[in-house]
């Protein structure tokens, strides 16, 4: 499959040949070659969006309905594809263990299915009129051409986030891949075959094409995923165009182990917060504030529930697999070391494993005793590793978590009701989850507060992000309104100064 997809583009319904350079894609946990890569040219780029433009405006011309039964259409074969060749690309360009790859992909259908049925039913709003015989309402329009800079974690599923909004909206979609997932993304591309055609196109490449896709005149709206860094650089382009964008930009993700939380089960949630695809979640726990009373107890029971955790292949049985590169991995080595350094405790893990392979592994990893003064508390950590705080109580605990240039999600576990309530009006995160974390909904919006982001993907928010308003005002019979051009005379004020009686 690599080898067929290694110097292609997607426009539907076709695999073309890319004129542009390629780049090696490595496994990063066997280091062995997975296949090449394509980097669309400029010229290709101008010529899929010339194509799109015109399958746009066909689209966004359908009823409701008609878009909505293609949608579905799309869904059911997503359902009836077998993902499984894909998912194990997936697995071998980034590392993620099979189950959560075929998981990712089972997960697209529903997002289709769902904002299929919310463009039918949200289409607009009748307001209560400012006039006798005027009808007055808001209508919402398709934007154009939206780009979507998708990461390497979800390249799929959060690819099918805002896709199907944006197709339920009316627009066309231009995907450009994380270089990482470059393949199985364009693996995936197969299932919009159905949709009308030039109306859906994948575009691999580095930065630049990413660039040049939101620069583009030809684009009228952007949705990234990825660093803060990136996403700032984003968010500046697209306001120069004055496109909306959503920007889901990471995050340090707290999470708080109050006195009241029942140990077991806050230990086995906060593995598979911290852990889950070796941290390498937007919505990974990072930091963790743990209430004295229980610190020692809980860390006990974390510990032993981490170290059941196997490291290896994402095709083997494994549930820690690679991060995906040397850089990434060099990244969490650093943010360690300086946490040992300045006085952490390595709990368990911290170094890299002997037995995993030659890839780029790392244990997962809790370390206690750590500090303000620590880069791991102030820096996106992205990998297996999970700072433990302690914390005299519930107030410290969330003024604490708050304290972060970053707002994404935030977690709890207490069994204390008041303690959900305060946890959830309190703390500064565009998500939050009480003894239960890294759930989302289709239909609530998903998104970040402060550094991790601007606008919100999923939900009636969601759809709303690739379609503008129309305000309508519609008289029943045209007539000569008293407060149209000229005035009558006894409305100015006379020579005198006074109004006329």
């Amino acid at each position: 499959m690599s080898d067929i997809l290694s110097a292609s583009y997607y426009l539907v319904p076709e695999t073309i040949a890319s004129q542009g350079k390629t780049s090696a894609v490595t496994d990063p946990a066997t280091l062995n070659k997975v296949g090449d890569r394509a980097s669309v040219t400029d010229a290709e780029i101008n010529s899929v969006l010339d194509q799109m433009t015109v399958a746009q405006k066909s689209w966004s011309a359908l009823d409701a309905k008609t878009r909505s039964a293609l949608l579905h259409r799309l869904a059911a074969r997503i359902e009836a594809t077998d993902m499984t060749e894909c998912a194990i690309l997936m697995s071998r360009e980034m590392g993620k263990p099979y189950p959560e790859a075929i998981g990712e992909v089972a997960n697209c259908a529903p997002i289709f299915r769902y904002f299929a049925e919310m463009a039918r039913d949200e289409a607009g709003k009748v307001a209560g009129s400012t006039q006798a015989g005027s009808f007055q309402y808001a209508r919402y329009e398709a934007l154009g051409i939206s780009v979507h800079i998708m990461p390497f974690n979800f390249p799929i599923l959060l690819m099918c986030w805002t896709v199907a909004a944006s197709l339920a909206a009316g627009n066309a979609c231009v995907i450009k891949p994380a270089e990482a997932t470059s393949l199985s993304t364009l693996a995936f591309m197969e299932v919009f075959n159905d949709l009308p055609t030039g109306l859906v196109a994948c575009l691999p490449g580095d930065a630049s094409v990413g660039k040049q896709l939101v620069d583009s005149k030809k684009t009228h709206a952007v949705a990234f995923t990825g660093s803060v860094a990136a996403g700032k650089a984003v968010a500046e382009a697209a306001a120069r165009g004055l496109k909306p964008a959503v920007i889901e930009a990471g995050g340090s993700d707290p999470m708080i182990i109050t006195a009241h939380a029942p140990i077991p089960v806050a230990a086995a949630g906060a593995v598979t917060g911290a852990f889950h695809m070796s941290g390498q979640v937007c919505t990974s726990t990072e930091r963790m504030y743990v209430v004295e009373s229980i610190h020692d107890e809980f860390i006990r029971a974390f510990v032993a529930e981490t170290q059941q955790l196997r490291i290896g292949n994402g095709l083997d049985k494994s549930e820690i697999g690679p991060v995906v590169s040397q850089a990434a991995r060099d990244k969490v080595i650093r943010l360690v070391n300086d946490a040992v350094a300045k006085g952490a405790r390595v709990e368990c893990g911290g170094k890299i494993p002997e037995a995993a392979g030659p890839g780029w592994f790392y244990e997962p990893t809790i370390l206690t005793g750590c500090t303000p003064d620590m880069d791991i508390l102030n820096e996106e950590i992205f990998g297996p590793v999970v700072a433990v705080v302690k914390v005299a109580d519930f107030e410290e605990a969330i003024t604490r978590a708050n304290d972060s240039e970053y707002g994404l999600g935030a977690s709890i576990f207490t069994t204390d009701l008041a303690e959900a309530h305060e946890a959830v009006e309190r703390l500064e995160a565009g998500l939050v989850w009480v003894n239960n974390p890294m759930i989302d909904n289709d239909a609530l919006p998903f998104g970040g507060w402060k550094s991790s982001g601007i606008g919100r993907e999923l939900g009636r928010v969601g759809l709303d992000t690739f379609r503008r308003s129309k305000m309508v005002v519609l008289d029943h019979q045209p007539i000569r309104h008293d407060w149209w051009y000229p005035y009558p005379d006894e409305w100015f004020l006379d020579s005198g100064g006074r109004k006329h009686v």
